[in-house]
């Protein structure tokens, strides 16, 4: 464990997050994450960080809030986040849950009020890490609240853990540079094309890209990685899409969601399981527009864990995201969601782009 806790802690800190000489560096995560914690905070002093800050927090600490703060509490922002998100060079974020059902003890009301308290912190943290003044990424320590909601054990889903970052090769960081080599290739086709068509089991959605760019998710903004991103032009999106993995988000897991949008916005919702939720996230801000397309390219990752890090991630899905728009690709929604919602494509699944069909059964063409 030692051994491969200091290869994470070297990928994270020079590939990732390329801590250079004078940085301020701030990690976020939980006290059960100490051990990666040390490494990373050891390495970025060696790599010439002046500063290395640290937010662990404790068991339970968002239900005692959400349960105990007053009205003034929620809309306190938090001082040192929002520090970092304003003033730092560096961000990593290391998930290492002990619930994962923490956050959905707060009412819609206080969640809300909590969301735009931060509003101004996460605007901050999408325009800085846009232009990588704020070099940014997000990754997972393995735990057993993790594990189970993946359905493995916790020796299980350290080996998928590890494996799917691949700190099994001998040069993780000469394998993730690979990766970057083998999707700029599709990158660039894809930002030759101005229309892209989603077809599979439930849906058939197409959407403009003109004036967009395509991103290569090559395991520097998060790790693992393994996709290739855009967000849509706004008003574009028509046509029906259907996720078959579940859609999870804050906690709340929604099952069998399909989306009818025209020119833009989703105008009906339904999903098997989970309505209710989806009804109140649908009446939030920028939420009925898209602001993300992506296709998954990790084919590493093949199974579903409940958790959007690696799930997006699976080689052979697409994903789409409704709510807040990547600046970096040109995206303009603007909202305090991000969720991203995953459709399996290796049993027929086509993307076409500009007429061609460049992708069937989970495979790229080109």
């Amino acid at each position: 464990m030692d051994t491969i806790l200091n290869r994470y802690a070297r990928l994270l800190t020079h590939y990732c997050l390329q801590v250079r000489p004078g940085d301020k560096v701030f990690i976020a995560s939980t006290l059960l994450a100490e051990p990666l914690v040390r490494e990373v905070y050891r390495e970025a002093y060696t790599a010439g960080a002046a500063l290395v800050e640290c937010d662990l927090a404790f068991r339970e600490r968002e239900r005692l809030f959400f349960q105990n703060a007053s009205e003034e509490a929620l809309r306190t922002p938090p001082t040192l986040q929002a520090l970092a998100m304003e003033k730092f060079d560096c961000y990593l974020n290391i998930r290492a849950p002990y619930n994962l059902r923490e956050s959905s003890v707060a009412s819609p009301e206080r969640a809300q009020a909590r969301n735009e308290t931060l509003a101004p912190i996460n605007k901050a943290y999408f325009e800085r890490t846009a232009d990588r003044r704020l070099r940014r990424n997000l990754c997972q320590y393995p735990t057993d609240a993790s594990a189970q909601e993946a359905g493995m054990s916790l020796s299980e889903y350290e080996q998928f853990v590890f494996g799917a970052c691949k700190l099994f090769n001998d040069n993780p960081e000469a394998a993730w540079l690979a990766v970057r080599a083998s999707q700029q290739r599709i990158v660039d086709h894809l930002n030759r094309c101005e229309t892209v068509r989603y077809l599979s089991d439930g849906t058939d959605i197409q959407f403009s890209t003109q004036g967009r760019i395509w991103m290569n998710s090559d395991g520097q903004t998060n790790m693992p990685s393994g996709e290739v991103y855009t967000s849509p032009v706004e008003d574009s999106v028509n046509g029906t899409v259907h996720f078959s993995y579940p859609c999870i988000y804050q906690g709340n897991e929604v099952e069998g969601v399909t989306l009818w949008v025209k020119d833009g916005l989703i105008e009906k919702w339904e999903a098997r399981r989970g309505q209710e939720f989806l009804d109140y996230i649908f009446d939030l801000p920028g939420t009925r527009r898209f602001g993300e397309a992506a296709i998954g390219t990790n084919y590493d990752i093949q199974r579903i864990t409940k958790n959007i890090l690696f799930d997006e991630k699976i080689g052979g899905s697409i994903h789409m995201a409704i709510g807040q728009s990547y600046l970096q690709t040109g995206g303009k929604n603007e909202s305090p969601v991000h969720w991203d919602m995953i459709t399996d494509m290796t049993q027929g699944g086509e993307i076409w782009a500009d007429g061609e069909k460049i992708y069937e059964g989970g495979r790229f063409l080109i």
